[in-house]
Order: C-alpha cells, then structure tokens, then sequence
C-alpha cells in the first residue's frame, strides 16, 4: 500500500524530530567535520519546525510534508519560497526550494520519496513558485532521486577546513567605502559571468548596480563580516565577503557557531569562465585572506558558493582545498 501523502501538523513533531536525528546522522557520515551534530539537536529542531507547524510562521510560506504509512511517519520533507536577492530580478516570483533537511525513512514503502516530492513540488508550484531548486550534499541519498526528476546541479557550495590565520598579501587590503564604486564594477563583471553561465538562475535586475552599491554600503557597518579587496595600481581589481552562514544553508540539528560562507567573491583572474590564467594568485590571495579573517573569529570551516558551470572558479578552489559538499539543483 503507497504511503498518506499530507501536510505536516504539530502532532507529528516528535516523529519529525526523529526522522531529521537520523537525517542529521547521516549528512555527518559524509563530512564529520563540516556536519557537526548539536549535542542538543533535538531541541534545535523542534524549536526550527515548531513554530512552522503551529501557524506562527505563516508569513514565511514554509512548508513541512509527510508520508505516513501503517500509522507511522516514514518520511518528511522541508521546503520554502525564497526571497531573491535584490540584485536579481524577482518579477517572476520568488522560487520555491526543497531544503536539505528532507528525509525518508529506510522502512518507507517503495515509491514514499517520489510520492513526498511530486507533493511538494506541486505546492510550491501552487503557490506561485516559476523555478524548483533542491538542496542536498552532493554524496546525500536523495541525489539520485532529484536526478530522476529532472534536476540538474546549478551551485556548488564548496568546503574548506582548519584554516589558518596566514598572513595576508600585499595586494589585499580591508574595504572601505571609498572602494565601493570598484567593487561594484567588478561586480556588474561578475554578473555578467553568472548570465552567461545560467540566464534562466541568474536574471540579473535592470538595477542592480545602484542595489549592489547601497548593499555595499550597509555591509561595510556590519561587525560580523571581513570585507576584502585585492588591488593593482590603485584600482579594486577583486573583491570578497566573508561573513557568518545563514541557518538557511545549514538543517537545525548542526552547530553553526564555526562554519562561515563566501558567496560575494570575484577577482579578474576568473573573468574567464574556462581558464584560470597564472594560476590565479591575485584571486587565491583574496580567498587566501578571506580565510585568515575566517580563522581570526574562531570560523574553521569555510563554505563558497560557486556557479556549477564556473570551471575557472572551481579550479582555484580545488586548488586551494575546497571540494564540494553540497549541490542546489534546478529543476530543467
């Protein structure tokens, strides 16, 4: 008999709680140093879909889905509309995403995961999501799955650890406002990039150069961020922002405390998509100081967001240690 399909309720906490401990067990069997586990995860998750659950989260437009077979829940997934970043153009809508902490139970009867994701798909469809995206470690279980489904790997997010606090290159230097303009022109470089990498991902706003300008701006008060610049002849040639993870990349059950990301980083050693020229050393300097600022706040595993079509990018990160521990996948 096919598993009850439904939307979760907080009746089904304590097994969902279950279901992610298992979940979570599992993404550390991967990496155990980037998956810690919380010693007190179970409370974490309750505390993360708690509120979902009982309608206090309403605004977020979250959802929670479980497959309910023989009178027990034997899986579970996780999923969302995500608000786009300013600098792209959201007109379409936002687009819905499958999180990381999805899960099916090793005792579900054959066909609970493909049955849990057509359901979750169609509801974020239903509410106006134009694209699917999923998350998952990119050696995770349901990767095949996603696979089968249409989905293919558009963001790699690539994982460094135990770094260092090296000394940093003459040609880096700490941003400040007066660097913005720079900065900002590298990034209208970067996102051209990205368009000619994914178009239909990456749909850049007609704005968003003055929308990057004014981020800039607001990041360079904030005290929980390094922003970094590389410089030739007095001109910003490269730039990075290594700041802390957001819990949306990270499922409840794992300490956060000492991961951090670099998702704003671009130098013009990566100004061509296949080649990395030089061996890239004024982009590996910029990531090399990105990393010391990481090891100065007590951050030892670092995660950068790279475009999956990106062959230079991921060729200095591999070069730099970095390989890829987790996947967005957008659904063709």
């Amino acid at each position: 008999m096919p598993p009850s399909i439904r939307l979760a309720t907080l009746k089904d906490l304590p097994a969902i709680v279950a279901l992610l401990i298992q979940d979570a067990e599992a993404r550390r069997s991967l990496d155990p140093v980037l998956w810690r586990v919380a010693g007190d995860a179970s409370t974490r998750i309750e505390n993360a879909v708690g509120p979902a659950l009982n309608g206090s989260q309403a605004a977020a437009r979250e959802l929670w889905f479980v497959a309910e077979h023989a009178g027990r829940i034997v899986g579970v997934t996780h999923a969302m509309l995500v608000p786009v970043p300013p600098i792209y153009d959201g007109s379409a809508g936002p687009p819905g995403l499958l999180l990381d902490d999805c899960f099916i139970s090793v005792d579900g009867p054959s066909g609970t995961a493909e049955a849990l994701l057509a359901a979750t798909e169609a509801a974020l469809i239903a509410a106006g999501a134009p694209r699917l995206v999923v998350s998952c470690p990119a050696a995770g279980l349901l990767r095949p799955l996603y696979e089968r489904h249409g989905y293919e790997p558009v963001t790699l997010y690539m994982a460094k650890h135990r770094l260092g606090p090296d000394a940093r290159s003459s040609s880096v230097r700490t941003a400040s406002a007066e660097d913005v303009p720079g900065i900002v022109r590298r990034s209208a470089q970067h996102r051209s990039m990205l368009a000619k990498i994914n178009r239909r991902f990456w749909h850049i706003h007609p704005e968003a150069d003055r929308r990057f300008d004014a981020w800039m701006r607001r990041s360079l008060t904030l005290r929980d961020r390094d922003m970094l610049v590389s410089v030739e002849a007095g001109e910003v040639r490269g730039y990075v922002i290594a700041q802390p993870i957001a819990s949306l990349l990270v499922p409840a059950a794992h300490e956060i405390a000492a991961m951090g990301v670099i998702d704003d980083f671009y130098d013009e050693d990566l100004a061509d998509i296949s080649a990395l020229p030089n061996g890239g050393s004024s982009a590996e300097s910029l990531l090399a100081a990105a990393e010391s600022a990481f090891a100065r706040r007590a951050i030892d595993s670092a995660l950068v967001v790279c475009p999956a079509g990106w062959a230079s990018k991921i060729a200095l990160l591999e070069q730099r240690g970095y390989r890829t521990a987790k996947l967005w996948m957008l659904k063709r």
